[in-house]
């Protein structure tokens, strides 16, 4: 761990100077490696993924495993976006003239170096790679022993497209062993690693957050809420309450709380209840949304406990409940109100203290690449340097830079 830091300091400083032309070439290499090795990194990821059943993980946790077609595709879609986007590293934000005559504003710079500890989806390792060239950091990435044969083969296209970039191939390393010790070192080495960023379970994260001597951009679960609204489009809020919770069950944007206000609650959640029950989706109600739910044939009817409403499921389970009640329960990562009133829309995206808000959207929207970020480095619930998905200016800081002509304070 102690080389993979040395290694990582050294190309840091190599890629915070990286011509924007090598760091493009790179980004568009590995899209092309991506798309070239398709067959070759399912064959990878079979293996993990035939010791991942035979460990017994669940459901949710096997389909993030998965390098299908379609994820690889959009990790070099990704890489693409990123390659076509604007540079921010070296600009020059607020520059302003001082009474003093010298000029003073803040230079967009990369962090340095960030560890990367990861569980699961074996895709983080090419969004990762993908934006610390973009932003001219070096990383080190940590993924979990469950994907790491799918991890391996990753790294090695990423490597392989920085070398032919004429790019250090350490600014991006894959901690090669799955001893659970590397992950103690890796963040507690401040002369080498300047932030981690933990992704995965809460357990991890807690741990992580507790242990770390460097500074942490984390998010701890993601107990996402669609609050439908009187008044709404009833039609609209079935079908976006549809996606938020069951386009995909495992990722920390699903919706797992679905609030609905008194003034439609009778005409919305039969309908609802309707399409959850059609998709086998367990429904743990209030007293009043039970009630009502009670008419829909084949729901799964649960009675909610008081930690269903805390709770992130991953799964196809859904806490239903007529109030509004997301700032108390909520993990303040993303958050959706259904409404036709302008007013109520206004004061939902003031007031409810999430990294991301919407309205009129799916929670599922959440995401780096949705957001137009090229990729994401993980969701910060922090309120602290980063905030929602992080993609590059994430990953970089701001320095203050003066310019004079010979001025001298009095």
């Amino acid at each position: 761990m102690q080389t993979l830091g040395q290694q990582a300091k050294v190309a840091s400083a190599l890629m915070a100077k990286a011509a924007t032309a090598s760091k493009n070439k790179a980004l568009k290499r590995l899209a092309a490696l991506l798309r070239e090795n398709t067959d070759a990194l399912q064959i990878d990821n079979a293996k993990d993924l035939s010791r991942a059943a035979a460990a017994g993980l669940s459901a949710p946790m096997v389909d993030r495993l998965r390098l299908t077609p379609k994820v690889l595709e959009t990790c070099a879609e990704g890489c693409e976006q990123l390659a076509a986007m604007p540079d921010v590293i070296g600009e020059i934000l607020g520059m302003k003239q001082q009474p003093s005559g010298i000029r003073v504003g803040q230079m967009r710079v990369p962090i340095g170096v960030f560890g990367m500890i990861f569980e699961s989806r074996p895709n983080v390792t090419i969004e990762a790679a993908s934006l610390s060239i973009k932003s001219g950091n070096a990383c080190i990435l940590r993924g979990g022993s469950e994907a790491i044969e799918s991890n391996k083969a990753l790294a090695l296209l990423v490597q392989q497209a920085l070398q032919e970039s004429g790019l250090p191939a350490d600014a991006v390393q894959l901690v090669q062993t799955t001893d659970r010790e590397a992950v103690g070192q890796l963040i507690t080495m401040p002369a080498y690693v300047d932030v981690i960023i933990p992704r995965g379970g809460k357990g991890l994260i807690e741990r992580i957050s507790r242990d770390a001597k460097v500074p942490v951009i984390k998010h701890l679960d993601g107990n996402c809420h669609t609050y439908v609204d009187d008044p709404c489009d009833v039609a609209m809020a079935v079908k976006v309450a549809d996606n938020a919770k069951t386009q995909k069950y495992s990722p920390c944007n699903a919706s797992e709380g679905l609030l609905v206000a008194q003034g439609v609650a009778a005409e919305f959640l039969p309908r609802i209840g309707k399409v959850y029950a059609d998709k086998g989706v367990e429904m743990r109600c209030c007293p009043q949304s039970k009630s009502i739910l009670s008419q829909v044939a084949g729901a799964q009817l649960v009675d909610a406990t008081e930690q269903d409403w805390f709770e992130e499921y991953l799964a196809p389970i859904i806490s239903i409940k007529v109030v509004a009640h997301i700032n108390h329960y909520s993990s303040h990562h993303t958050d959706a109100i259904l409404t036709s009133n302008h007013m109520h829309a206004q004061r939902f995206l003031r007031e409810v203290d999430s990294a991301s808000v919407m309205v009129n959207a799916s929670t599922r929207f959440a995401d780096g690449f949705e957001f137009g970020l090229g990729a994401e480095i993980g969701i910060s619930t922090d309120k602290f340097h980063a905030r929602g998905p992080v993609g590059i200016e994430g990953l970089t800081s701001l320095k203050y830079v003066v310019l004079g002509d010979g001025e001298v304070r009095n």
